[in-house]
């Protein structure tokens, strides 16, 4: 049995699409600053960045939730 995806599910995946895709920049944005602290010294940076990622890494997981559950309602 197939069902339609309705507007609300549609939200929760366009929702899941749009965490997981700041998700990716904010890690991404993690990684560039964890590597010039890094080649800097600058260990505040490098602690910067691995935050940023860690903070990217779980909104692309949520989002990646959302998604899952907007296709599977």
């Amino acid at each position: 049995m197939t069902r339609e995806i309705t507007m609300a599910d549609g939200d929760m995946i366009n929702d899941g699409l749009e965490n997981q895709l700041e998700g990716k920049g904010k890690d991404l944005k993690g990684r560039v600053k964890d590597a010039i602290g890094g080649l800097t010294g600058d260990e505040s940076l490098q602690g910067e960045g691995k935050l940023d990622r860690l903070k990217g890494k779980i909104q692309d997981t949520f989002g990646k939730g959302q998604e899952d559950v907007g296709r599977n309602l």
